[in-house]
């Protein structure tokens, strides 16, 4: 299962983010706007019913009322990052919207009308920057024609602005909706000849845009999964294998049916070994008409399980078992000269073993599905999905149905990181509502979300540096083992995929002239799935934190090291190095290169605008690690402190940011302090551990996320000004912040930390 990871594979991206332009038939199959649902397609006659406004589409994203408002489609789902509100943004700017009179609607899952609406792996803005801009250019040449022909003026003398349409020089003006009549019988321009506007032009692209959704998140209005309530719903908990693997020999559901509320039970057959990435685990669900009834009910049951082959599994052991692998020969990934003559002729050796614990995505709002399977053999889903065509094609391949019969609404999501890209909690529903012959909603409690998520995995990580008579850095080998995501749908894998060692570990980037990258084999016991930033967690842990030690012994500084070992600016292509293919996050290195310039420059800008060496010079314990990830340059500057109690506190972050043109900064600031925060939870107080086969955590009393006294209190986000292709951001944050941080404990205590997560 080679670039398993969605966002890895390789992707055309005319056919990821195409724009559907209909047939006649498809048109008519739509509803209009004025009857209440999407209205898609091109131009043709569009008029709702006598008296309501009427409507002109020239793309899926795009329709314009004749009463001036201009309706956006969000086809990527809100988690909080904002993309509902940056992607919409994108193509007011080129149609020349005014912001103030713009509708937002999500999209449902349909990838034949959307392109791919996966919402994961930072590449939402990467991939449909160009794609919004011609949708929304498309349509403001149509409407700069339509009020040329109309004051006849050729259209270059005109322009676009707050929903207007201006000509140059004068008085005139129209707005857009005064020309919806006109546009009905216009043909759509030949792509070839639409001008999008210089970056200059714009006046919402890189600015501060609030999210559109701010208002009704903070006052109860928005809709997330928990919020859908249908008639005759009915609310299912599901007690579920306790060991991924187990299976059900027999159950007494007598109790549970007899509690007040409690409709039936109904029990789920789970994939076994593997699990698999979109299919339930086994279970039991009490479906009953409210929550706590529905609770309870789970409680009362009585459960004879076969717990399988996991049911002695260790975390602590296996993590111990990997360390030790690392002693050995692994599998080469890359190699770039002899890393065993560099060590043999070494002055000075480092080798190091770092360790990294299993995370859960602990979302705020734990997974909640509702489905409404109807007579005629559809079936209606209202999700906090992150990848709804993945949810519709799960539905449909668990039930047995055609693609069309299946029908997936986007909610908001209480936050995703990942976890609800996977489409499990969403087939559970599909299925109960089957089986119960009514709307059911799957609710996941806290303890749900902790014992049975899809786990960013544990590793180990071995490192052996070299450096000679003259202080170079000579040699590097990397050892790195954790069970695959892959595992998790072919027990078979035992060792990462390319994929995931690009995340950090086999993109090396550093001027060294011996290099090899090896892994080891580490067998999955329980479900493994991406998490914010995937396997850039650990492999930027070990490899900064060792990139401080390196400083240290060739007597730089930190920033200096790396500017040194960088070397002269290039574009990387680690060609004849690697085994297999360079995946490059899915894009071409053409279009998206690896340019050591590039992190120099938010490197010395961090270095800058952090006053780094002022902070050293006075004394204070200071951190750096500078990280690619996601196509994103991001250089990372943490100071520490004891507070009066003397416990560990950190004052200030800095980050400097090179993502391209950055369309939101408004939203790339608070991925960055959210992603701080994130990250400071991963380095120092959470952890999942299994014994027997379970997960040992239930909720935030044992999986700790930071509390504000450990919360970073100042979080700099400094964005370097840039015309290259937009880049990821949601993911990015994290990984220099680890290290950054554990490289300032180190200057506060003098303690190395090989460990996560580490206590001061």
């Amino acid at each position: 299962m080679k670039n398993f990871i969605p966002f890895l594979k390789n992707k055309n991206p005319e056919d990821q983010s195409k724009i559907f332009v209909p047939s006649r038939r498809d048109f008519l199959k739509i509803s209009s706007l004025a009857t209440g649902g999407f209205l898609l397609g091109v131009n043709f006659q569009c008029a709702g019913p006598k008296g309501e406004p009427i409507t002109f589409a020239p793309n899926v994203y795009i329709s314009l009322s004749s009463d001036n408002e201009v309706i956006l489609v969000a086809h990527r789902s809100e988690m909080g990052t904002g993309i509902r509100t940056s992607l919409p943004m994108i193509m007011a700017d080129e149609l020349g919207a005014d912001w103030k009179k713009v509708k937002i609607i999500q999209a449902e899952g349909d990838e034949d009308k959307y392109g791919n609406q996966n919402t994961d792996g930072s590449f939402s803005v990467r991939m449909f920057y160009e794609p919004m801009r011609k949708a929304g250019a498309t349509a403001r040449q149509m409407l700069i024609n339509a009020a040329a022909n109309k004051w006849g003026v050729d259209p270059s003398e005109c322009t676009t602005e707050n929903s207007q349409v201006l000509l140059n020089g004068s008085s005139k003006k129209v707005d857009f909706g005064g020309l919806v009549e006109a546009l009905q019988t216009m043909e759509l321009p030949d792509p070839a000849t639409i001008k999008l506007k210089e970056l200059s032009e714009y006046k919402f692209i890189g600015t501060d845009v609030p999210i559109y959704d701010a208002k009704a998140i903070v006052s109860g209005q928005a809709t997330f999964g928990a919020d859908v309530d249908l008639p005759n719903m009915q609310i299912a908990v599901i007690a579920r294998s306790p060991v991924v693997g187990a299976k059900i020999l027999s159950y007494d559901d007598a109790a549970a049916l007899a509690i007040p509320g409690v409709s039936q039970v109904i029990k789920i057959e789970g994939a076994g070994i593997p699990p698999g990435l979109d299919k339930p685990l086994e279970g039991l669900a009490v479906l009953a008409s409210n929550t706590w009834a529905a609770k309870k009910g789970r409680e009362a049951l009585v459960i004879e399980w076969d717990l399988g082959p996991n049911q002695s599994y260790s975390s602590a052991a296996q993590l111990q078992e990997m360390a030790k692998s690392t002693l050995k020969n692994g599998k080469v990934s890359r190699e770039r000269g002899n890393f065993n003559s560099a060590k043999s002729s070494a002055t000075k050796v480092l080798d190091r073993t770092y360790l990294a614990p299993y995370y859960a995505h602990a979302t705020m709002e734990p997974p909640a599905v509702i489905a409404d399977y109807r007579g005629d053999g559809s079936v209606e889903i209202w999700a906090p999905t992150q990848h709804p065509q993945w949810a519709r094609g799960a539905v449909a391949g668990a039930l047995g149905l055609e693609l069309p019969k299946v029908k997936v609404n986007v909610t908001l999501l209480g936050g995703g990181f990942g976890r609800k890209s996977k489409p499990d909690f969403v087939v559970e529903a599909a299925l109960l509502s089957k089986a119960a012959k009514a709307p059911v909603r799957v609710q996941w409690t806290r303890e749900d979300d902790i014992h049975h998520d899809f786990y960013h995995s544990h590793s180990a990580q071995r490192i052996v540096a070299t450096l000679d008579s003259s202080k170079k850095l000579t040699g590097w080998n990397h050892h790195t083992v954790f069970p695959a995501i892959g595992a998790t749908g072919n027990a078979a894998e035992l060792h990462p995929s390319s994929g995931e060692l690009e995340l950090g570990c086999r993109d090396f980037p550093y001027d060294v002239p011996n290099i090899r990258i090896e892994t080891h084999e580490s067998a999955a016991h329980t479900r493994i799935g991406w998490l914010r930033s995937v396997s850039n967690i650990h492999h930027a842990f070990a490899i900064h934190t060792m990139m401080d030690e390196i400083a240290e012994a060739r007597g730089l500084d930190p920033v200096e090291n790396a500017l040194d070992l960088f070397g002269e600016d290039k574009n990387l292509t680690f060609e004849g190095e690697l085994e297999g293919d360079f995946g490059n996050y899915g894009e071409k290195l053409e279009d998206f290169p690896w340019n050591t310039g590039r992190m120099k420059k938010v490197i010395q800008d961090v270095a800058a605008k952090s006053n780094w060496k002022a902070h050293k010079d006075a004394g204070k314990a200071v951190g750096f690690a500078a990280h690619k990830s996601f196509l994103t340059y991001v250089a990372c500057v943490v100071i520490v402190e004891k507070d009066a109690n003397g416990q560990l506190s950190i004052p200030e972050v800095h980050y400097s940011v090179d993502c391209g043109v950055g369309v939101n900064t408004d939203r790339i600031k608070s991925q960055f302090e959210g992603g701080a925060q994130f990250a400071t939870s991963l380095a120092m107080t959470s952890a999942i551990t299994f014994e027997n086969g379970q997960v040992v955590q239930n909720n935030f009393d044992s999986y700790q996320i930071i509390r504000m006294p450990q919360s970073p209190k100042k979080i700099h986000v400094h964005i370097l000004p840039s015309t290259e292709k937009p880049t990821g951001v949601g993911e990015p944050p994290v990984p220099p912040y680890i290290p950054a941080l554990a490289n300032a404990v180190y200057k506060l205590t003098g303690k190395r930390i090989y460990e996560l997560p580490f206590k001061v």
